[in-house]
């Protein structure tokens, strides 16, 4: 019964803002680790940006200063505000949770994925 489902993505100018929005269902939200991961044409899947339980938040250095990951726990939601978009941002989003149990087990989603495409 767990889902992760993206909004929020869509074609935006260069130099344009998006905010994406992930909402989880059937999870214990506030303990998982939650990112927000990117596949653009041709290239492997990378962590944009993720966000721990503690609030700690990490970003791939090439969004370091444009993006910004947060959360809200009572929502269930984990956003990702996308600043001074440039085309090399082109890429399906894909929202990830992540909670590591114990050495024997990881739970480890995805949603569904959500197209953003820069271009002028």
């Amino acid at each position: 019964q767990v889902q992760l489902v993206e909004s929020g993505g869509g074609l935006v100018q260069p130099g344009g803002s998006l905010k994406l929005s992930c909402t989880a269902s059937g999870i214990t939200f506030e303990v998982y680790t939650m990112g927000w991961y990117r596949q653009a044409p041709g290239k492997q899947r990378e962590l944009v940006a993720a966000i721990t339980e503690g609030l700690t938040t990490n970003y791939v250095d090439s969004v370091k200063g444009r993006f910004t990951i947060s959360r809200d726990n009572a929502e269930k939601t984990v956003y990702l505000q996308m600043n001074s978009l440039n085309p090399e941002d082109t890429a399906v989003y894909y929202c990830n949770a992540r909670w590591v149990v114990s050495s024997s087990w990881t739970y480890d989603y995805w949603g569904q994925g959500t197209q953003v495409t820069v271009s002028s």
